[in-house]
């Protein structure tokens, strides 16, 4: 009943308290460690405890398509044009990758989305100490914090739901394990 409150109350957030903290974020760093989750319904979801060990961050990331540079300066004019390319990764999987950059010792456990305007996208990403005690001694954790790299290889839920690995079967042969897999396989 409690968390059922508190999703109730996020979903019915106020214009002003949201104006409000997306002018705070947007002012401070764009990886920012947390005391607590914004969200304790989604980040217990996602395996959160408050225990020592475990990192809440909040990212921001810029939204749009991504231009590339123009590689060459010489040749025919239509190769040399820039195109937008759009990324093949969610903003929540990006959001993830750079907390595990920022902190190289975690792993990813998980993220979810806060807030978003015209040009921002905001998250909150779960990270695992992967060499304190209490984590190593946590039969739960133990396993995701032996997982090394796990947000680059797109293991997280939401590099999953990216990859198109949310579904099963029929529609879904050509995913599994990978497109560019089962790509190379088919040639």
């Amino acid at each position: 009943m409690f968390y059922q409150r508190i999703k109730e109350n996020w979903r019915d957030l106020s214009r002003e308290l949201r104006q409000e903290r997306l002018i705070e974020w947007r002012r401070s760093n764009a990886v920012v460690r947390v005391e607590r989750p914004m969200r304790l319904d989604r980040a217990r979801s996602l395996g959160y405890r408050a225990k020592q060990g475990i990192i809440v961050v909040r990212v921001r990331v810029k939204r749009g398509g991504r231009q590339r540079e123009r590689p060459l300066k010489h040749g025919r004019r239509s190769k040399r044009a820039t195109s937008r390319k759009i990324v093949k990764m969610n903003y929540l999987w990006v959001c993830e990758q750079r907390a595990n950059r920022k902190y190289k010792n975690c792993e990813v456990l998980g993220g979810y989305p806060l807030l978003k305007d015209g040009r921002h996208f905001f998250a909150e990403v779960i990270l695992v100490d992967r060499d304190h005690p209490g984590i190593r001694k946590d039969k739960q954790l133990r396993g995701v914090a032996k997982q090394r790299g796990r947000v680059f290889r797109g293991l997280t839920s939401s590099a999953r739901k990216s990859r198109g690995l949310r579904g099963k079967g029929t529609g879904f042969e050509k995913i599994r394990p990978s497109i560019s897999a089962h790509f190379k396989k088919r040639k």
